[in-house]
């Protein structure tokens, strides 16, 4: 039922975009009198009065996404776990996982802190920061050695939707909703691989 809502809405849509444009045009050469290319001024005009207030945000929330992928995005490996071992002979033979995976949270329901206690050693700190500008929203995971604060492993990735984290809601614009960077699940999943791990025996 949503379905057919929404085709329903999208037909009426795209429907009003080409009677705003041809309206644009006739109102550009009988009103205005224009001629020659200046006629597609009129319909740029009508076509944009109603494509903006739906799309607006659309190109520069990709451009924006797309930028701080390419300088930002990624998996990062500081200090493998051999090299890890090695600096720290039989101790991680001696780590226990922590039980019910317990954890803190600091912030609110948008800008958060989550940091679950893994064993004696180990945390993993997941932060989750926005909503800055164009729907864009930072996720960041790091796994840390509590004893020295040395972070061995990093992932970070970004979103972009109109997010409302408190009513698991993502947006009614869903041409705006990205998950990931292009290998955001990729690198996700290494970093999960990393956590898992470094837990010590279950």
């Amino acid at each position: 039922m949503f379905g057919l809502v929404a085709w329903m809405v999208l037909i009426l849509y795209l429907w009003l975009l080409v009677w705003a444009t041809k309206r644009g045009w006739r109102w550009g050469v009988e009103k205005k009198g224009w001629t020659g290319k200046k006629r597609y001024l009129g319909a740029a005009f009508g076509f944009l009065i109603v494509y903006l207030p739906v799309f607006w945000d659309w190109l520069p929330t990709v451009a924006v996404h797309q930028y701080y992928c390419a300088k930002d995005s990624g998996f990062w490996v500081y200090k493998s776990l051999d090299q890890w071992k090695v600096e720290n002979p039989g101790v991680m033979e001696t780590l226990v996982a922590n039980k019910g995976a317990p954890s803190k949270r600091q912030g609110d329901m948008k800008n958060y802190t989550d940091t679950y206690f893994l064993n004696s050693r180990f945390n993993w700190v997941v932060k989750h920061n926005g909503k800055f500008l164009f729907n864009r929203w930072r996720h960041e995971q790091e796994v840390v050695d509590t004893k020295t604060n040395t972070v061995l492993a990093r992932y970070v990735d970004y979103s972009t939707s109109q997010e409302r984290q408190q009513a698991g809601w993502s947006g009614w614009k869903d041409w705006l909703a990205r998950g990931h960077c292009s290998d955001g699940e990729l690198h996700q999943g290494l970093m999960y691989e990393f956590e898992h791990s470094i837990r010590g025996a279950e």
